[in-house]
Protein backbone atom coordinates (compact mmCIF):
# COMPACT_ATOMS: atom_id res chain seq x y z
CA UNK A 1 0.00 0.00 0.00
CA UNK A 2 2.73 2.30 1.02
CA UNK A 3 4.99 1.88 -2.39
CA UNK A 4 4.00 4.80 -3.89
CA UNK A 5 4.67 8.31 -2.47
CA UNK A 6 1.22 9.87 -2.45
CA UNK A 7 -0.27 7.54 -0.09
CA UNK A 8 -0.92 9.47 2.86
CA UNK A 9 -1.26 8.47 6.70
CA UNK A 10 -3.10 10.57 9.64
CA UNK A 11 -0.88 10.59 12.47
CA UNK A 12 -2.41 11.51 15.41
CA UNK A 13 -0.90 12.29 18.90
CA UNK A 14 -1.11 14.19 22.03
CA UNK A 15 -0.25 16.18 24.70
CA UNK A 16 -1.84 16.93 27.72
CA UNK A 17 -0.88 20.28 30.38
CA UNK A 18 -2.85 20.84 33.54
CA UNK A 19 -6.26 20.47 32.69
CA UNK A 20 -6.13 20.73 28.91
CA UNK A 21 -5.22 17.64 26.16
CA UNK A 22 -4.31 19.34 22.84
CA UNK A 23 -4.76 16.83 20.18
CA UNK A 24 -2.98 16.87 16.84
CA UNK A 25 -3.60 15.31 13.64
CA UNK A 26 -0.81 14.81 10.85
CA UNK A 27 -0.65 13.84 7.93
CA UNK A 28 2.10 12.48 6.34
CA UNK A 29 2.77 11.02 2.85
CA UNK A 30 4.99 7.57 2.65
CA UNK A 31 8.00 9.93 1.30
CA UNK A 32 7.77 11.71 4.54
CA UNK A 33 6.14 14.94 3.50
CA UNK A 34 3.80 15.99 5.91
CA UNK A 35 0.94 17.21 3.66
CA UNK A 36 -1.54 18.77 6.70
CA UNK A 37 -1.84 19.61 10.45
CA UNK A 38 -5.08 20.48 12.54
CA UNK A 39 -5.98 20.61 16.30
CA UNK A 40 -8.57 19.65 18.66
CA UNK A 41 -9.23 19.92 22.34
CA UNK A 42 -10.02 16.77 24.94
CA UNK A 43 -11.21 16.63 28.66
CA UNK A 44 -8.66 15.51 31.35
CA UNK A 45 -10.05 12.04 32.47
CA UNK A 46 -13.37 12.86 30.18
CA UNK A 47 -14.97 10.50 27.16
CA UNK A 48 -14.22 12.94 24.02
CA UNK A 49 -10.94 12.21 23.19
CA UNK A 50 -12.55 10.24 20.29
CA UNK A 51 -14.73 13.22 19.00
CA UNK A 52 -11.76 15.42 18.96
CA UNK A 53 -10.07 13.02 16.86
CA UNK A 54 -13.19 12.90 14.71
CA UNK A 55 -12.97 16.67 14.82
CA UNK A 56 -9.24 16.39 13.51
CA UNK A 57 -10.14 14.72 10.69
CA UNK A 58 -13.72 16.13 9.63
CA UNK A 59 -11.41 19.40 10.11
CA UNK A 60 -8.58 18.41 7.39
CA UNK A 61 -11.50 17.11 4.79
CA UNK A 62 -9.35 14.56 3.30
CA UNK A 63 -10.52 11.69 1.34
CA UNK A 64 -7.16 10.32 0.03
CA UNK A 65 -6.46 9.21 3.75
CA UNK A 66 -5.16 5.32 3.18
CA UNK A 67 -4.57 4.83 7.35
CA UNK A 68 -5.20 6.59 10.46
CA UNK A 69 -2.20 5.73 12.90
CA UNK A 70 -2.70 6.37 16.69
CA UNK A 71 -0.02 6.76 19.25
CA UNK A 72 -2.16 6.05 22.07
CA UNK A 73 -5.71 4.20 23.01
CA UNK A 74 -5.90 6.03 26.71
CA UNK A 75 -4.95 10.19 25.85
CA UNK A 76 -5.59 12.78 29.05
CA UNK A 77 -5.56 10.70 32.05
CA UNK A 78 -7.52 7.27 30.55
CA UNK A 79 -10.23 9.34 27.72
CA UNK A 80 -10.21 6.02 26.01
CA UNK A 81 -10.28 5.98 22.03
CA UNK A 82 -13.26 4.15 20.30
CA UNK A 83 -10.97 2.94 17.44
CA UNK A 84 -14.16 1.44 16.23
CA UNK A 85 -16.11 4.41 15.85
CA UNK A 86 -13.23 5.61 14.20
CA UNK A 87 -12.46 3.13 12.04
CA UNK A 88 -16.21 3.25 10.93
CA UNK A 89 -15.95 7.28 10.55
CA UNK A 90 -13.30 7.55 8.69
CA UNK A 91 -13.70 4.35 5.94
CA UNK A 92 -9.89 3.56 6.51
CA UNK A 93 -8.21 1.15 8.75
CA UNK A 94 -7.11 2.71 12.19
CA UNK A 95 -4.13 1.40 14.14
CA UNK A 96 -3.03 2.25 17.31
CA UNK A 97 0.30 1.94 18.04
CA UNK A 98 2.13 1.94 21.53
CA UNK A 99 5.76 1.92 22.38
CA UNK A 100 5.90 0.10 26.05
CA UNK A 101 4.71 -3.56 26.82
CA UNK A 102 2.00 -3.55 29.44
CA UNK A 103 0.02 -5.84 31.39
CA UNK A 104 -3.05 -3.60 30.44
CA UNK A 105 -5.43 -1.28 31.83
CA UNK A 106 -7.67 -2.84 34.05
CA UNK A 107 -5.85 -2.37 37.49
CA UNK A 108 -5.19 1.68 36.57
CA UNK A 109 -8.70 1.75 35.69
CA UNK A 110 -10.47 0.42 38.69
CA UNK A 111 -7.84 2.45 40.85
CA UNK A 112 -8.71 5.76 38.94
CA UNK A 113 -12.40 4.98 38.63
CA UNK A 114 -15.61 4.07 39.98
CA UNK A 115 -19.48 3.20 38.96
CA UNK A 116 -20.25 4.07 35.76
CA UNK A 117 -17.30 6.08 34.73
CA UNK A 118 -15.49 2.62 34.96
CA UNK A 119 -18.11 0.50 33.53
CA UNK A 120 -17.50 2.34 30.31
CA UNK A 121 -14.23 2.35 30.52
CA UNK A 122 -13.77 -1.06 30.84
CA UNK A 123 -16.39 -1.30 28.47
CA UNK A 124 -14.29 0.32 25.70
CA UNK A 125 -11.26 -0.74 27.09
CA UNK A 126 -12.12 -3.97 26.44
CA UNK A 127 -13.50 -3.55 23.16
CA UNK A 128 -10.30 -2.19 21.71
CA UNK A 129 -8.60 -5.24 19.39
CA UNK A 130 -5.50 -7.16 20.77
CA UNK A 131 -1.61 -5.89 20.66
CA UNK A 132 0.04 -7.68 18.59
CA UNK A 133 3.59 -6.80 18.86
CA UNK A 134 6.08 -5.62 15.47
CA UNK A 135 9.48 -5.30 15.31
CA UNK A 136 10.36 -1.73 13.43
CA UNK A 137 13.76 -0.87 12.76
CA UNK A 138 15.05 -3.04 16.08
CA UNK A 139 12.20 -1.72 18.12
CA UNK A 140 9.19 -3.75 19.58
CA UNK A 141 6.23 -1.56 19.23
CA UNK A 142 2.92 -2.94 19.92
CA UNK A 143 -0.80 -2.08 16.95
CA UNK A 144 -4.29 -2.64 17.56
CA UNK A 145 -5.54 -2.36 14.08
CA UNK A 146 -8.62 -2.68 12.89
CA UNK A 147 -9.85 -2.34 9.13
CA UNK A 148 -6.21 -4.21 8.38
CA UNK A 149 -5.10 -7.28 9.47
CA UNK A 150 -2.41 -7.35 12.41
CA UNK A 151 0.90 -8.44 9.80
CA UNK A 152 -0.25 -5.95 7.55
CA UNK A 153 -0.55 -3.49 10.35
CA UNK A 154 2.73 -4.03 11.44
CA UNK A 155 4.08 -3.57 7.88
CA UNK A 156 2.50 -0.20 7.70
CA UNK A 157 3.80 0.68 10.73
CA UNK A 158 7.22 -0.15 9.15
CA UNK A 159 6.60 1.66 5.73
CA UNK A 160 5.84 4.86 7.50
CA UNK A 161 8.68 4.84 10.51
CA UNK A 162 12.15 5.81 8.39
CA UNK A 163 14.08 5.24 11.56
CA UNK A 164 14.11 4.16 15.36
CA UNK A 165 10.31 3.17 16.64
CA UNK A 166 7.85 5.54 16.01
CA UNK A 167 6.11 6.10 12.83
CA UNK A 168 6.57 9.65 11.21
CA UNK A 169 2.67 10.95 10.79
CA UNK A 170 2.71 9.71 14.87
CA UNK A 171 5.88 11.82 15.50
CA UNK A 172 5.29 14.41 13.32
CA UNK A 173 1.69 14.58 15.41
CA UNK A 174 3.31 14.76 18.95
CA UNK A 175 5.84 17.21 17.93
CA UNK A 176 2.56 19.50 16.98
CA UNK A 177 0.67 18.59 19.91
CA UNK A 178 3.40 19.76 22.47
CA UNK A 179 3.99 22.54 20.88
CA UNK A 180 0.15 23.42 20.45
CA UNK A 181 0.03 23.08 24.43
CA UNK A 182 2.85 25.21 25.19
CA UNK A 183 1.29 27.40 22.77
CA UNK A 184 -2.22 27.11 24.46
CA UNK A 185 -0.39 27.25 28.00
CA UNK A 186 1.35 30.85 27.33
Amino acid sequence: MTDKPGIRALGVAESTVDETCTVAGAVVRADRVVDGAAFASATVGGLDATDAVLSVVDELGREDLHVVLVGTVAPAWYNLLDLARLDAATDCPVVAVTFEGSSGLDAALREAFDGRALETRLRRYRALPPRTPCSVDGERVFVRALGVESAAACDLVRRFTPEGGRPEPIRVARTLARAGARYRDE
